[in-house]
């Protein structure tokens, strides 16, 4: 007999104690990136190969094009391998306390251990990790607060390999049976799952930070971003309201409470469930609907606000456009369509890139539009948007992802229990570094108000907004 299905009534009623209202920096240091990157010896490199071997084998010169296109992606990545391998850091690595790697994590996998007998590629440390060849000296938080004493982040042939084999076919692709795949296969793996750490909110975006002086609590990080989206969209009982990746329905049985009439989307099976059951359950089942669908199949309906949050990475950046220009014919031309999406600092790290392949790889797969706020802007221009507000609110990420992690190894027998011990250590992974990751500005989450960009459109409504800063 299948096991009875986790409903809201299963939920955790709160979210674990927390201590600080954002995880402190202990040892903040600076790795190898964009700044000592040379894209034009990166370019004569991938120009020089095919030369050197058409010259080499005798070939006409015309060969030198064909041979080109074979070994411009393989060199282009062995560049990069190198190059991670040989980079100074941008700053001069100061204040690391200069422990040894057993005070950090144990290897007790005896080959490894000799292979790497101090310092280990990150791609190396997590794979062994998950296998259980490495064990923890202490809380993973801790653990890769102090990484650069035992982490070299360079890149691996493994990286390379699912860069080349997987990471770009996804970006290239596309399709709708992949989209739809990916998502399930993430989203319907067990509400429970996401239960133990997003909380009772089950909310998978960034909350919002309100006061500094006291660590609030995840269920009020989300409730106040549930309430300053609604005031940033400025939306009216009565309206129409669209939200375009809706997870779990949290935002909007939200906004239905506030008197709007809501269309949610999304691709899981037992979010729209679970959406639906929170709807019953406030009271507000008659204002909200969950479709269940690939956003390419959304009704052609008029709304006067849609909102997605930070499902629009795993449009990709070939659709993006696409998507833009959707949303905007959905759109009433007095709408206001707010767009949260997570981003990625210009100034790369090597750290930066190292962990966007791992969430590539077993967090989002897919999800290829994160990028920085210059392009995502940018596509909103062409689309034909005004661009209102735009905020940046990776250290409220930070926050938010440090008491998912608070949650997650609260709950780890749990996950344990069900899932096993690697299914724990890949999101014990995910949710630490990417705490880390979000304070110190690898990657980020913008918060985008736009609008169409008509020369009737009433602009006035937002100025009262730019004179109270307290109001974003």
């Amino acid at each position: 007999m299948a096991p009875a299905a986790f409903t809201p009534k299963d939920s955790v009623k709160s979210s674990a104690p927390v201590k600080y209202v954002v995880p402190p920096a202990t040892v903040p240091v600076n790795g190898a990136g964009s700044l000592t990157f040379s894209n034009n010896q990166l370019i004569g490199t991938i120009l020089a190969v095919p030369l050197i071997i058409t010259l080499a084998l005798g070939l006409a010169l015309p060969w030198y094009f064909a041979v080109l296109l074979v070994t411009a992606l393989p060199t282009f990545a062995v560049y990069n391998v190198w190059f991670a391998n040989i980079a100074a850091p941008v700053r001069v690595q100061k204040g690391l306390p200069g422990n040894k790697r057993d005070a950090y994590i144990k290897v007790t996998d005896a080959a490894l251990a000799a292979k790497f007998p101090t310092k280990i590629p990150m791609e190396t440390f997590f794979e062994a990790y998950f296998d259980q060849k490495i064990e923890l000296a202490d809380d993973m938080m801790f653990v890769l607060e102090h990484r650069y004493e035992f982490i070299n982040f360079v890149f691996t042939w493994g990286n390379a390999k699912f860069f080349l084999t997987q990471w770009i076919p996804e970006t290239l692709w596309h399709s709708k049976k992949q989209d739809e795949d990916q998502v399930r296969e993430h989203y319907d793996r067990g509400d429970d799952f996401y239960n133990w750490f997003l909380g009772p909110r089950m909310i998978y975006t960034s909350g919002i930070i309100t006061d500094l002086t006291k660590p609030q609590t995840l269920e009020e990080l989300q409730d106040n971003k549930l309430n300053l989206v609604c005031d940033k969209i400025n939306l009216k009982k009565g309206e129409k309201m669209l939200d375009i990746g809706c997870g779990w329905g949290t935002l909007s049985v939200h906004a239905a409470k506030r008197g709007a009439k809501v269309t949610g989307v999304t691709l899981g099976r037992n979010q729209t469930a679970w959406g639906m059951a929170k709807a019953a359950e406030a009271g507000v089942a008659d204002n909200v609907r969950i479709l269940c669908m690939d956003y390419r199949d959304i009704p052609k309906e008029k709304y006067n606000k849609i909102t997605c949050l930070e499902m629009a990475e795993h449009v990709g950046v070939r659709k993006f456009q696409e998507f833009l220009i959707q949303v905007r014919e959905m759109l009433e031309d007095d709408g206001i369509f707010y767009l949260q999406i997570a981003g990625l600092r210009r100034a790369w790290q090597y750290e930066d890139l190292i962990w966007g392949l791992f969430m590539a790889k077993y967090v989002f797969p897919g999800a290829d539009a994160s990028a920085p706020l210059n392009w995502v802007l940018e596509q909103c221009e062409r689309a034909g948007y005004e661009v209102a507000h735009t905020d940046t609110i990776g250290v409220h990420y930070s926050a938010t992802i440090y008491r998912w992690y608070l949650n997650w190894v609260q709950n780890k027998e749990k996950v344990v229990s069900k899932y096993g011990v690697r299914w724990f250590r890949v999101w014990e992974i995910f949710l630490a570094w990417s705490s880390i990751i979000a304070r110190q500005g690898s990657a980020t989450c913008y918060q985008i108000v736009l609008h169409k960009n008509l020369n009737e459109y009433e602009r006035t409504q937002f100025i009262s907004r730019r004179t109270n800063a307290s109001s974003y």
